[in-house]
């Protein structure tokens, strides 16, 4: 979870970027903060996703089977 802080600082630097413009300092930090934002974005949505169970109308495991062997590695939904 990236901070309220560091959430504060993208949003304060996307609108600086776009009245006055960045310094060459603040251009760099934008990009490092950014590249931290989407890396913990990427990461969450990743965890969600294994931890998916996919059923039809029938109430049928249709999981596919690339995400069934993730979740049998991290032993989710009892795959064995």
């Amino acid at each position: 979870m990236l901070s309220k802080e560091k959430l504060s600082r993208i949003n304060h630097l996307a609108k600086k970027a776009k009245g006055e413009g960045l310094t060459l300092h603040e251009q760099n930090e934008q990009k490092l903060l950014r590249e931290e934002y989407l890396e913990v974005f990427r990461g969450g949505m990743r965890h969600h996703i294994e931890g998916m169970k996919v059923v039809d109308t029938e109430g049928n495991d249709v999981t596919p089977e690339k995400l069934k062997q993730i979740q049998k590695e991290k032993g989710l939904h009892d795959r064995s």
